[in-house]
């Protein structure tokens, strides 16, 4: 029997004692003593997370959800949306009280849902933003991803308007390079970037950061299953690799894909400004951004931060970081 640390559904470490209930479609209120403070997910005290795992499996294999009321965990229709995704599925609300769910979340109905697979989705381009120096664009556009038609590529040197680079396999016109000073703000740096963007969706990279080709093809699918719910911005996993071991701060949600006119704050650790707060965004597990570091670098970014803006740049979190991932 393996014995939950980390949630069974996002691998966060982040579970603590509940009082939440769950009201099944037989009309059943069941209390969870247990529940993730990242995806929401219930749990009851002698949960198994290879059981869990199997029994979730299992549940999102056929074109219909129904939550199992005998089942170890439980789950609203908001965090049935972030679960099915890291089984490549998506969900569909099978009536108003489920549209209603979605958009309050957690909510105490137990979720039920229809379910399709996100790579049969059919839906415009998603474009990418890259951030960077100069002296790392040339390994940019060396890199750049097939699954992208529309590449904006913002670098922190002396402002400069965007300028389009000619790259093998792309549209002409497809790839633009602009400059701004980052002045020490990654707000108004993403903000820039976002500005860029042609499409209505953008996923934002910075170089040391990487996404497969096979997560990024999902993006549209995303996009569109985030357009049904009235989100406006995605979350992605990121798995931080320094000096090629995966750290124990995982999974780092990152929110990186956002309507074009979603605008970040915060000079460093920056996040999107949302009206509705975070009702208006989930996060998929579909693929996780993989994170490149060094040590050395760990060691000091924290302290960067910390002086760029005092008070948020996480100290805590260069220790977290240099911990080997553990379940």
């Amino acid at each position: 029997m393996t014995r939950l640390r980390r949630c069974f559904v996002c691998a966060a470490d982040m579970l603590a004692p509940s009082g939440r209930h769950l009201t099944f479609s037989d009309g059943r209120r069941r209390r969870f003593p247990l529940a993730c403070g990242s995806c929401g997910v219930l749990l009851d005290g002698q949960a198994d997370t290879s059981r869990c795992r199997a029994h979730l499996s299992a549940a999102l294999a056929g074109e219909v959800f129904v939550s199992d009321g005998q089942a170890e965990y439980g789950l609203d229709l908001y965090t049935l949306r972030i679960a099915a995704t890291r089984f490549g599925r998506g969900v569909r609300p099978l009536d108003a009280a489920g549209r209603a769910d979605l958009l309050h979340p957690h909510a105490e109905r137990a979720a039920r849902a229809g379910l399709y697979d996100l790579d049969g989705v059919q839906m415009p381009p998603v474009s990418l933003g890259l951030l960077c120096r100069p002296s790392e664009l040339g390994g940019m556009l060396a890199g750049l991803p097939d699954w992208a038609d529309d590449v904006a590529i913002l670098l922190d040197a002396e402002a400069a308007p965007p300028r389009v680079v000619a790259v093998p396999g792309f549209r002409d016109g497809a790839v633009r390079v602009a400059a701004r000073p980052l002045s020490e703000n990654f707000a108004a740096q993403r903000n820039a970037l976002q500005a860029m963007a042609r499409h209505p969706w953008m996923l934002q990279l910075d170089a040391d950061e990487r996404l497969a080709p096979a997560a990024g093809r999902l993006l549209p699918a995303l996009a569109a299953l985030a357009e049904a719910g009235a989100v406006r911005s995605i979350g992605l996993a990121r798995e931080n690799r320094v000096d090629g071991i995966l750290a124990d701060v995982f999974p780092d949600v990152q929110y990186r894909l956002n309507r074009r006119d979603v605008t970040y704050a915060g000079r460093v650790h920056e996040r999107p400004r949302l009206a509705g707060g975070w009702h208006e965004s989930f996060f998929s597990l579909h693929g996780a951004i993989e994170h490149r570091l060094s040590r050395a670098h760990v060691e000091a970014r924290s302290q960067r931060y910390e002086a760029m803006d005092p008070g948020r740049g996480r100290l805590e979190e260069a220790e977290a970081l240099l911990r080997p991932y553990r379940d």
